[in-house]
């Protein structure tokens, strides 16, 4: 007996509407990247405890890797390959790469999306606020000192 067709998942993906075959247990980090190809959202832990594949649902930062595809049925889903306006980098990524606040670079997509959600809210965050939206994403490269900057330069940037 045949499997029953994946039921289909509708969101708005990077600005654009997406249509997309998920099961119902499929997590959206398996769909963006093995599905859509969309590999810039990283796979680390798949427990949610690197923050390496952090995304925006609705302009809030979240784990890829813990949401279900079926979840973002009728949101806005946004991943590190929407930061970029027109094949220029957005102020964020810009501001990674004049800081030097990527090494390894893996981390940096789920830095660069926390961050994005942290500056939707807070255009002007210290700190101490830059610090707490990033401490559910890990770096085993740098010491963060140079990812705050960044993050402070494109708050500046604004």
């Amino acid at each position: 007996m045949p499997m029953p067709p994946e039921p289909m998942r509708h969101f708005q993906l990077n600005g654009r509407d997406c249509a997309v075959p998920a099961a119902d247990h499929a997590l959206l980090l398996e769909t963006l990247r093995e599905t859509l190809g969309l590999t810039g959202t990283k796979q680390g832990c798949d427990g949610g405890e690197c923050g390496a594949c952090t995304v925006l649902i609705d302009g809030v930062a979240r784990l890829a890797c813990l949401t279900r595809t079926g979840e973002c049925e009728g949101r806005t889903v946004e991943t590190i390959e929407g930061q970029g306006v027109a094949g220029r980098l957005g102020r964020l990524q810009r501001a990674f790469h004049e800081k030097l606040g990527a090494q390894c670079g893996y981390c940096t997509p789920g830095m660069i999306m926390a961050a994005e959600g942290l500056l939707r809210r807070n255009r002007s965050p210290d700190e101490a606020a830059i610090r707490a939206a990033l401490a559910g994403n890990l770096c085993r490269c740098t010491g963060y000192v140079k990812i705050i900057e960044a993050v402070l330069a494109a708050a500046a940037d604004g």
